[in-house]
Parts: structure tokens; C-alpha cells; sequence
């Protein structure tokens, strides 16, 4: 990255129109249009590839402390609806689009973007090249930002691009109790159908403790459409809180942050539950952090994975599956013990997506089987997870 030790010039004139700017941490000032509210917010700057589902991609709680660059240029063009959602709050803290927002052109659409993002106190940013932008973030990394959107356009450049310089950023920075749930509860919502909406799971066949480090509701509803009672725990539980529930199984959620900081508190918990000889799946921080429990080690991607096309290689059967993904850190596989083995594995840069504990009821994915947005080639994975409980009984 640019050397951040000299002060920029920040003597550059505002474009005609221009209401709103993204400056990063080298000082580099990149003006649009805002949208959404007003205001500045700083964060990691990432690029996602998706081509549909923005609105579950704002609310997924594994964006906290990100700023959403866009690729695809028809953002805003279905609005935004009550159901469309992982969370009920945003956790990014901004989004730069190419286009302005059309008026939406869709059924299901209730509210527009721009006006969604306002009740969210979401700033947004458009008019950006955001190819220039994602190339950049592909070859230098994901550089710390300030979003500011100012209606009248006086942006304060140098405030910003102090704010930019002066966050520490997501390495070592544990955000999973930002977005965690505070206290225990029921979920029984199952996947939504163009017919009847989200459904109700009122037969359920197991009991499975959900741990809540960031999870996307449409796990949940997978986990009950899959035939389960799901009982969500917040972050900080121990194996004491899970094993009381006496579950059939345990699943560790998605979330934000780095592994090795919310490990601090999870991995403890997570080898409780492997000693209990409880079923266990892991996905995303999930399967980070259960990687962290048996032995291996994390780092920092430079640009991550973040979009809804990306394949990977199930290394048991030989099958190629397209999958969303949205994670920044990543399991060491030179740091793996000899009794976990690589199941999964992307075919973009062969960074593990995957693994078994040999021997163990015990397995995690590095991607988002759920999808919500992305294709479906991989829910198969929940399937695998239930088979696994009903072995155990």
C-alpha cells in the first residue's frame, strides 16, 4: 500500500453535482453523487460481484465495518422489501454503486433504495468508476475509507482523510459481539416460496443450538426447513450454555471480524462441544474459528471473497459448485493438523474451503451454502448435516 506518512493536497475542486466523495487512508479522493443519509462513516473498502440480491448483501452482519463497492451497475433497480433481509439492521457502513438509482421496476419492491438507506442511516455514493475502483482494491488490497455525503457537497477532505488514516482496521478487531444476538431465542421461520412466503417448521425431527457470531436469518430458516428447532445462542456462550440445551447438534455462524480475535472466546467453547461428541458444522467465521479449535491458524486475505460466483471443488466427490461467498480471512492450510482434512477447495487462488475432522463428527465451509444472494448447488450441505445427527442417535 501507499505510504501514508506525507500529508495530501486536498485543494481539489469539487465536480459540478458532486454532493458526496470516498477518500482513502493514501488520500486519494474519489467525488460522486450521495444518496441514502447524510453524514461520514469510515470502514474497509471491498468490492462484491454479485449480480442480484444487494439488499441481502447490505444486511448481512459478516459486512460490519465494511464499505460495499458494487461491481454490477443495476443496483437499486428491484428496491427493497420487508423480506429481502439477513438482519434487521445494516452492518455495512456504506455502498458506492456506478449508476444512479432508478425508480424501482419490481412486484415486491415496497421502498426505494435511496429511501431505504436513509431509515437506515446507510450513507451511499454513486457516479464512483467502479471498475477503476475494484481494480484497485484487486491490486493493492482493501484500503481503509471514509464515506461522506454532504447535500450542499461541503465535504471536509482532510477531517476524512485523517478518519481513514486513523482506523486500525479489521485485522485483530473482533466485531462478532457488535452484531451478535444478546440473549437466547427460538427460531422455527423456513424458507421462503413464491407461494406461501416463509413458512413455519412445526414438526421439527432434531434440536440444533445455533451460535450467533453474525448469522444471516436465512441459515436459520435452512437449518428449520432441514427439519431442526433451532435454539440461537449469543457469541460469548461457553459449551456449558450449548451442551445444557442438550442438542442433537451445534452449528457456528457466519460473522464479521477476525477469527483469531473472536476466537479468544469461541475456540474454548468450540472444543468443548468436539469433546462432547456433539455433530458440529461450521460456516464462514464458523468454519474459521472451528479451524482455530484443531490447531490450525488465519490470516488476511488481500482482497477477499465477496460475490455469488464462485467455484469451488468438493474434493470427495469431484463436483464443481458455484457459490456465494463474503469473507476476508482465511484458513492457513500449511497450518493444519494431520488429523483435519481439506474437503473443499476454490478454484480461483486454491485457498481451502472446507475441512473434516478425521474420525470426528465435525465439518466446516469456508462459503455460504444458504446463499441469499447465490446460486443453491450447495444446500446440499445442511442435508450432510442432518444425515450426521441422525447417525449419532
Amino acid at each position: 500500500m501507499p505510504n501514508h506518512a506525507a500529508e495530501p493536497a486536498f485543494d481539489i475542486p469539487r465536480p459540478p453535482g458532486a454532493t458526496a466523495a470516498l477518500v482513502l487512508a493514501d488520500g486519494t479522493v474519489l467525488w460522486g453523487k450521495g444518496f441514502g443519509a447524510t453524514g461520514q462513516s469510515v470502514g474497509e473498502v471491498v468490492f462484491n460481484t454479485a449480480m442480484t440480491g444487494y439488499q441481502e448483501t447490505l444486511t448481512d452482519p459478516s459486512y460490519a465495518g465494511q464499505i460495499i463497492t458494487f461491481t454490477f451497475p443495476h443496483i437499486g433497480n428491484v428496491g427493497t422489501n420487508a423480506e429481502d433481509i439477513e438482519t434487521a439492521t445494516p452492518a455495512a457502513r456504506g455502498l458506492i454503486v456506478r449508476a444512479d438509482i432508478t425508480d424501482p421496476a419490481n412486484w415486491r419492491s415496497a421502498k426505494h433504495l435511496d429511501a431505504w438507506a436513509k431509515s437506515h442511516n446507510l450513507i451511499g455514493l454513486s457516479g464512483i468508476d467502479t471498475r477503476a475502483l475494484t481494480r484497485r482494491i484487486r491490486d493493492l488490497g482493501a484500503p481503509n475509507g471514509v464515506v461522506v455525503h454532504a447535500e450542499d457537497g461541503a465535504v471536509d477532505l482532510k477531517a476524512a482523510w485523517q478518519m481513514a488514516k486513523a482506523w486500525p482496521g479489521l485485522e485483530g478487531m473482533d466485531l462478532a459481539l457488535d452484531v451478535s444476538c444478546t440473549q437466547a431465542y427460538a427460531w422455527d421461520e423456513t424458507e421462503w416460496s413464491l407461494e406461501q412466503g416463509y413458512g413455519k417448521q412445526a414438526e421439527p425431527k432434531f434440536h440444533v443450538v445455533a451460535i450467533d457470531y453474525g448469522a444471516k436469518r436465512n441459515i436459520l430458516r435452512c437449518l428449520a426447513s432441514a427439519g431442526c428447532k433451532v435454539t440461537v445462542l449469543p457469541a460469548k456462550s461457553t459449551a456449558e450454555d450449548v451442551l445444557r440445551h442438550q442438542p442433537d447438534g451445534v452449528f457456528l455462524s457466519n460473522g464479521p471480524g477476525d477469527p483469531a480475535a473472536t476466537g479468544e472466546y469461541a475456540v474454548p467453547m468450540i472444543k468443548g462441544v468436539i469433546a462432547s461428541g456433539k455433530p458440529l458444522f461450521g460456516i464462514c467465521l464458523g468454519h474459521q474459528m472451528l479451524s482455530l479449535a484443531l490447531g490450525a491458524k488465519t490470516y488476511k486475505m488481500d482482497t477477499g471473497h465477496r460475490g455469488a460466483n464462485h467455484p469451488v471443488k468438493d474434493l470427495e466427490t469431484g463436483k464443481v459448485e458455484i457459490t456465494s461467498q463474503n469473507h476476508g480471512f482465511v484458513v492457513d492450510e500449511a497450518s493444519l493438523p494431520a488429523d483435519v482434512e481439506v474437503t473443499h477447495r476454490s478454484l480461483f487462488d486454491k485457498s481451502v474451503e472446507g475441512i473434516k475432522a478425521k474420525g470426528k463428527p465435525v465439518f466446516s465451509v469456508q462459503y455460504h451454502p444458504e446463499a441469499s444472494p447465490g446460486p443453491m448447488d450447495s444446500h446440499y450441505l445442511f442435508d450432510r448435516f442432518i444425515e450426521m445427527i441422525a447417525q449419532s442417535k
